[in-house]
């Protein structure tokens, strides 16, 4: 590898360092649903989101609360020593972006049919540390 090119590697490595997140790939509901469970938990503390997410009676609320989960285990593989109620994390960016939709035929009157498309979607997950020492100066 040239140095150039390991020069870039090292800069996307270090530009990485500080980003915790997860996702959560070919979940089979529909975008615009995971879209309103999604906005609930926006910039809100972990905890907090957690909470939501539990007492929420939507069926997506699920798959973020485990998507939340792992975005926090993988905040704790790179934080060892770290505690996560000292860190102040909060959830810094949620998208949900379609996936491939499921294309079905449903017979409908006088011989003709009408298309069902089962959709799916991508949820992106980043986490954000809001660190105490920053707030203070």
């Amino acid at each position: 590898m040239g140095s150039r090119k390991r020069l870039a590697a090292e800069k996307r490595k270090e530009a990485r360092k500080g980003v915790y997140g997860a996702k959560l790939n070919g979940c089979p509901t529909s975008p615009r649903k995971m879209r309103l469970v999604a906005d609930l938990i926006r910039g809100v503390e972990v905890e907090k989101a957690l909470n939501i997410l539990k007492f929420n009676p939507k069926e997506a609320s699920i798959n973020l609360e485990k998507l939340l989960m792992s975005a926090i285990a993988n905040w704790q593989m790179k934080n060892e020593d770290a505690s996560i109620e000292d860190a102040g994390l909060f959830i810094k960016e949620i998208f949900v972006d379609s996936a491939t939709m499921l294309k079905r035929l449903r017979p409908a009157p006088q011989g003709r049919a009408h298309r069902i498309r089962k959709r799916s979607n991508h949820v992106t997950l980043v986490l954000g540390v809001n660190n105490i020492e920053e707030s203070n100066s």
